[in-house]
């Protein structure tokens, strides 16, 4: 492309999603309304674990506006068991998961029964008339417990509490290591559950055709190619008979990368009344009924010796699953797996992770989904083993991380990282955060005994993201692919539409796409339209999740543009009289070398395609293309994060004074864009460290279900963030991107506690565990004073 036209692809451009949404002209799937609407509210159990006794709902049938209302047992007839696409074991303990419960309930919020009204406040009041009838069972709550002898059940006819036993062991015997080391460090690090506060609550509305037995389901859902999939095998809808829209959505974190029971009930009651549903979820009945994330008990070990090299790594892991499997749910901590030994050399690797059942809502993928998890536990023992070996975690970190010049490199989890520099990213994060005099600042306070000390934090990550490709997955036990699809169509005016697999719930995917179709077919930005969420309109697709989009959806776009090139390529060589091979392509523009005025726009070669009236003999009459991409690998983010953080001593309060991070991406597409990102990670690494927590009492009612409890963080809760980056562009795909999204999510929480750990040192502190609130902070000095 020539000086004289600026590339899309690196610049900053406002996003043109935005306009729509500040001005209200979207489409949320609350918005969406349609003739004879009924409205659907669901009736939750109150109870943690009882066996249901009796439903009755004839006395709800008597309020007004009410047109029907069903039990489970009503409606099992039309719904199998929800899915689970990720049995990671060959034994696994995989339960049914029925859509609304029929003879026992299993977590408070599980479906019992379901009213269908006029409007949606008839639906809701009519709930309380609904008779339920219950025998209270034993609530299982405890993850070490649960294991026990004498355990009660979740699922009594399985015999187990534990769903499944994944081990991962590669180079050197562990147990050998540790009997050679010179520093063994065992920790115990729990992750609280959390839960996603997407800004749009989930819902569902289904639109029959009776004469063709069609139907049309808009979710708000990040995954509608794989949720059409899923209910045409849980209703038996056939799945060219189901159209799945996923119109204007407002954000998912993983919550809305699922197949919920809600969808198949709404289907089913659309199909049994031939009339269109519509449900939404209020706010408190999405923290009961929206899956959780995180809920892991993490014991960790690590080898080395006295000069501070890396030996070894061993961790076991208790997970819990929730009361049932859900989509990915046993999954999602073997997407960390592979993670835990981080950016680091070492000969022996360790992993055994079990999944267990409890009487609490199902977990699965929230942001990061298992990668956080990992670089917490070895970004937090890198930094307790930097204290027993008095090393500054930094230089504790360089001399046992992967050099640049060691790329591509296989760690000793089996992954091939194909770039980086950790290095670079670390010197830069070094010297925006001025560590040498915060550290020298630090130690003043020390000497002196202030009541608020200082604390600096370090996290240096990696994480495997842009999920594919389809033969890992294929390994790991995983039913779907990698691969993602893109089309791409030049209209006969010369505007042009790409039509991508992925769905994007906030990410830019329309902007993006328009920047990198716009750079290879050489049209403007605004000349580019992106279709997207809708399996008619956009009929073949894997979907978002993973930071897979750009990796893998936006590399489809890419190779799909090059392929109109070439074929327009050949019109051109045709009709300027040509080889292909004397034809350059410039700016949007074929021309012959050496004779400049022959020339043809990708424009008017798409009205002569259109025309059809000149074309190469055998070459059907369209420049359109599409393409499949199926990654060789994952790609590999990496960057080094920075926190200092304030802790006043007297009350427990930790104040974020500065934090740094330097992400490396590979080439960015869109700067403001992935600054957005990093923030919005940021933002939710640091709400795990400080605030979130999904808190349940001992009859496993959840006592943290509205966001008077839940503490999720506003802007004025964190602080300024400065952000930089580096670039070590990726070599396995050609756009040389890779995937952030959930960096920001990854690397902030360990760097976070690593702070205030690091504040508390001198008084005797070693650990504090999440969220680390004023009133656990305080806990932790006064318990290490005494």
């Amino acid at each position: 492309m020539s000086e004289t036209v600026e590339r899309e692809v690196g610049r900053s451009r406002p996003r043109k999603e935005d306009a729509r949404l500040l001005t209200g002209q979207t489409n949320w799937t609350d918005n969406i309304s349609v003739g004879g609407l009924l409205h659907l509210a669901i009736l939750r159990s109150p109870m943690a674990h009882a066996r249901i006794d009796r439903v009755d709902v004839t006395p709800a049938l008597e309020r007004p506006g009410v047109v029907a209302a069903f039990s489970g047992s009503d409606l099992a007839e039309g719904m199998g068991s929800l899915p689970c696409a990720w049995p990671v074991t060959e034994d696994i303990v995989l339960p049914d998961h029925p859509p609304i419960a029929v003879d026992e309930v299993r977590y408070a919020g599980d479906p019992v029964a379901v009213v269908v009204a006029r409007d949606r406040y008839a639906a809701a009041d009519a709930l309380e008339a609904i008779e339920v009838d219950y025998t209270p069972l034993p609530p299982v709550l405890d993850l070490e417990a649960a294991l026990t002898e004498n355990s009660p059940l979740v699922h009594s006819d399985k015999g187990t509490n534990r769903s499944y036993l994944w081990p991962l062991k590669t180079g050197e015997d562990f147990d050998a290591v540790r009997r050679r080391a010179e520093v063994t460090l065992k920790r115990r690090y729990v992750h609280q559950r959390l839960i996603a506060n997407a800004m749009e609550p989930r819902g569902v509305v289904v639109t029959p055709l009776a004469a063709s037995g069609e139907y049309t389901l808009y979710s708000s859902t990040q995954i509608p190619h794989i949720l059409r999939i899923m209910l045409a095998v849980v209703t038996g809808v056939p799945e060219h008979k189901l159209r799945v829209i996923a119109p204007d959505v407002g954000g998912g974190f993983g919550s809305k990368l699922q197949v919920y029971g809600e969808e198949a009930i709404a289907l089913t009651v659309a199909r049994r009344l031939g009339r269109p549903v519509k449900w939404t979820e209020s706010r408190s009945e999405g923290y009961l009924a929206t899956h959780h994330g995180r809920g892991m008990i993490q014991d960790v070990e690590i080898a080395a010796n006295r000069d501070g090299k890396l030996l070894g790594l061993k961790a076991d892991l208790l997970v819990d699953m929730g009361a049932y499997l859900m989509l990915v749910t046993p999954g999602i901590p073997i997407l960390g797996a592979f993670m835990y030994p981080g950016i680091y050399k070492m000969g022996s690797y360790e992993l055994n992770v079990t999944g267990v059942f409890t009487t609490k809502t199902p977990t699965d993928a929230y942001r990061g989904a298992g990668r956080p998890e990992a670089t917490y536990a070895i970004e937090r023992i890198m930094d307790e083993l930097a204290v027993e070996l008095g090393l500054d975690p930094v230089e504790l970190r360089r001399r046992n991380w992967i050099g640049h010049e060691e790329f591509p490199y296989t760690t000793i989890a089996g992954l091939t990282y194909d770039s980086g520099n950790y290095e670079a990213a670390t010197e830069k994060a070094l010297a925006l955060f001025d560590y040498d005099k915060l550290r020298a600042e630090q130690a003043d306070r020390n000497r002196r005994g202030d009541s608020v000390r200082l604390g600096i934090g370090v996290s240096t990550y990696t994480e495997m993201c842009g999920l594919a490709p389809s033969r890992v997955l294929r390994d790991l036990r995983y039913a779907a692919g990698g691969w993602e699809a893109a089309s791409i169509r030049v209209l006969p005016t010369g505007k042009v539409e790409v039509v991508t697999g992925t769905s994007p719930h906030g990410q830019g995917h329309v902007t993006c796409w328009s920047q990198i179709a716009a750079d290879v077919l050489g049209v403007p930005f605004e000349d580019v339209q992106v279709v997207h969420g809708d399996t008619r309109a956009a009929p073949q697709g894997m979907d978002t999740y993973g930071s897979r989009s750009l990796v893998v959806g936006g590399t489809a776009i890419h190779h799909a543009a090059r392929k109109v090139v070439d074929k327009a390529r050949k019109v051109a060589a045709h009709l300027l009289e040509a080889s292909e091979q004397d034809l350059e392509f410039t700016d949007g523009v074929f021309s012959v070398k050496g004779s400049p005025d022959a020339r043809k726009t990708l424009q008017e070669l798409a009205f002569e395609t259109f025309s059809s009236h000149d074309l190469p003999d055998g070459m059907e009459p369209t420049i359109n293309a599409g393409h499949v991409t199926d990654p060789d690998n994952f790609s590999y983010p990496h960057g080094t994060h920075l926190c200092a953080v304030e802790v006043d001593t007297e009350t427990g309060r930790s104040h974020i004074r500065s934090y740094v991070c330097v992400d490396d991406v590979g080439k960015v597409i869109n700067p403001m864009i992935v600054e957005g990102q990093v923030h919005g990670g940021l933002a939710q690494g640091i709400a795990q460290a400080l605030y979130e927590e999904a808190v349940y009492d001992d009859q496993g009612n959840l006592v943290s279900g509205t966001m008077a409890d839940y503490l999720v963080p506003s802007a004025p809760d964190l602080p300024e963030f400065v952000t930089d980056r580096t670039e070590t562009p990726s070599t396995t795909n050609p756009l040389g991107v890779k995937g952030v999204g959930e960096a920001g999510t990854i690397a902030s929480t360990p760097a976070v506690v690593n702070a205030i750990v690091d504040a508390l040192r001198p008084l005797g502190v070693t650990e504090v565990r999440m969220p680390c609130t004023p009133e656990r902070v305080w806990r932790a000095i006064e318990e290490a004073s005494a």
